[in-house]
């Protein structure tokens, strides 16, 4: 973390829940707290992690990019 005020301290969280809102919740609103949960979770778990590609990686997914390292 960085100083106090610095623009930068949640700029890797704030992307991050930029995306998932963009790409989860704005598209498919759920009726209950819980279905939002699951959703939620799914998506980490199931497309955000393991499947989605990302630029710090060279736009390759963690599972691309992990099976190169080993």
């Amino acid at each position: 973390m960085s100083g106090k005020a610095n623009c930068y301290d949640n700029a890797a969280v704030e992307t991050f829940f930029k995306t998932i809102k963009a790409e989860l919740i704005w598209r498919h609103p759920r009726e209950t707290r819980r279905k939002a949960e699951m959703a939620i979770f799914e998506y980490i778990n199931g497309f955000y992690n393991p499947c989605r590609r990302h630029s710090a990686l060279d736009w390759k997914s963690p599972a691309a990019f992990e099976s190169k390292v080993v």
